[in-house]
């Protein structure tokens, strides 16, 4: 039986609502018991992957550099979608530097963020078996 392909969609902002780190653990878990898990980040979703978050203001935990762990979770693929950063004034450049290392090529590090166009999410979303909404 083949294995299914997970997608996690994530469209909300990472505060303000339990949305953004419930994605994230679920992740997590699924990814611990070897899902073939990746990500997608459209509308405020983008924002969960940006650098250098300061949540004291706001009086919640930064669980952003939680998403460093990805990797070490055999979670390498991140897609992000360009039209989303774009209408929000952002690039690839203010995401978190996530990599992974991989394997087959002598654990030479790479990177796990693609910034994708809505075409090609389109494309994505169709080559996964599960698709679940954040």
């Amino acid at each position: 039986m083949a294995t299914k392909k997970f997608l996690y969609i994530n469209r909300r902002p990472p505060h303000g609502s339990i949305y953004a780190l419930e994605s994230l653990e679920v992740v997590l878990i699924g990814a611990a018991f070897e899902q073939d898990v990746a990500l997608a980040f459209i509308d405020d979703g983008v924002y969960q992957l940006m650098q250098n978050q300061d949540t004291g203001g706001i009086g919640v935990k930064n669980f952003s550099p939680t998403f460093k762990a990805l990797g070490d979770y055999d979670v390498s693929k991140i897609y992000v979608e360009r039209e989303s950063l774009e209408l929000r004034g952002l690039a690839q450049e203010d995401l978190l530097p996530l990599t992974w290392e991989d394997e087959d090529d002598d654990w030479a590090e790479k990177d796990s963020i693609q910034v994708v166009s809505s075409a090609e999410l389109a494309d994505l979303i169709e080559q996964h078996d599960v698709i679940l909404n954040f």
